[in-house]
Parts: structure tokens; sequence; C-alpha cells
């Protein structure tokens, strides 16, 4: 991926590119938008400053489109009627994850949120959630902008410092990766435990 990504990293559509994975991946969290922005941040770390992106740039452009992601489907959700809420109460996932989200925001707290932008597909779940159970956007998007610039922030760390640490190779593109999903893998446990904990107190 180093060397497809590489043709890009001298032109501005390097942030195209990398917005447009992290604004689908809402829909489509097969899409490795993550495994993306370590590689560019990777990329920058190894080239020189005339003919990379710039790192807080990628942030902000990494952060700013895993809001909007979180926007559209929010609108998307609030909009979809019964058809939406029908399939909601299908899913047992879905339907969990809307009551806590409801119970995490009435409280005035959206830890929920930010863990779940590090969980395996947590971002759809929480978005569309949030948005098939109608809560209020000023309750939302603060923590999804808090999510996705944690989020991005620590992916392009683990990019930059790992191949400052390990070289720009392939050995530290995959420990940066291993160590995205070992958070992903983290959150979910932390998600998955907090119901447990709620119900025996």
């Amino acid at each position: 991926m180093l060397e497809q990504v590489g043709s890009l990293i001298g032109s501005p559509w390097i942030y195209a590119v990398v917005a447009l994975s992290i604004l689908l991946d809402v829909f489509l969290p097969v899409l490795p938008s993550g495994v993306l922005v370590i590689t560019v941040a990777t990329a920058a770390a190894a080239g020189s400053a005339t003919d990379v992106p710039d790192i807080l740039a990628l942030t902000l452009c990494a952060a700013t489109a895993s809001v909007l992601g979180d926007l559209v489907a929010y609108r998307l959700a609030w909009r979809g009627g019964a058809r939406l809420d029908r399939a909601i109460s299908r899913s047992r996932r879905l339907t969990t994850a809307q009551e806590r989200l409801g119970a995490a925001l009435a409280r005035g707290g959206g830890a929920l949120v930010v863990l779940a932008r590090f969980a395996p597909a947590g971002r759809s779940v929480v978005s569309l959630g949030a948005g098939a159970a109608h809560r209020r956007a000023r309750d939302f998007l603060p923590w999804s902008a808090l999510a996705g610039l944690t989020w991005a922030a620590y992916s392009v760390a683990l990019g930059y410092f790992g191949a400052h640490w390990l070289g720009a190779s392939w050995l530290a593109t995959a420990v940066s990766v291993g160590a995205l999903f070992g958070a992903g893998a983290g959150a979910a446990y932390v998600m998955r435990r907090e119901p447990r904990a709620s119900e025996a107190s």
C-alpha cells in the first residue's frame, strides 16, 4: 500500500482520498480508512517537507471527514422513518446501542460515542442509532467531533511516530495498524462490560 499511496503523496488529492475513505466507512465499515491514514502518516514521516502531506492538515482532514460522515449517517437515520425503525428493532445490537446511547446522552455524557469510534463498526451503530432515536444534534455532534479528533490524532500519531521509531517500512505500518486494532478491541471490550457493571450496581 505504501507504493500506491506514494504516487499520491505529492498531490493535494491525497487529502481527498483520505476524506472520501473516512466519509464512506460509516456506511461500509470494511473500508480500511484507519489503515490508509496510518499509511499516509508513515509516508509523511519518511519524506521531505516539500513532497508530503502536512501532519496537522492530515489530522484535521481525517477528523473533519469523520464528523461529516457521522452527520450524514445521523441525518439519514433521522429521516429513515418506519422502515428504518423496523430494521433497527430486528437487530439486537442496534437496539441495545440505541438504548445505551440515549441513556449516556441523557446523563450529559458521551464517552460511549468516543469509544465507539475505535470499536469495529461502532461508529456506524452509534451514528445511525442517534439519528433513528431522534437524539438532539447538540447532544450528539460535540461528542462526535471529539471522537473524530481523538481517532484521527491517534491514527496519525501511530503512523508518524511508528515510522520514526521503526523506519518507514512494512514493519512500522504493521505495528501501527496492530496498535489501532488493539485500541478497537479494547474499546469493544469496555463497551461490552459497561452494561454489566451498570446492572450490578
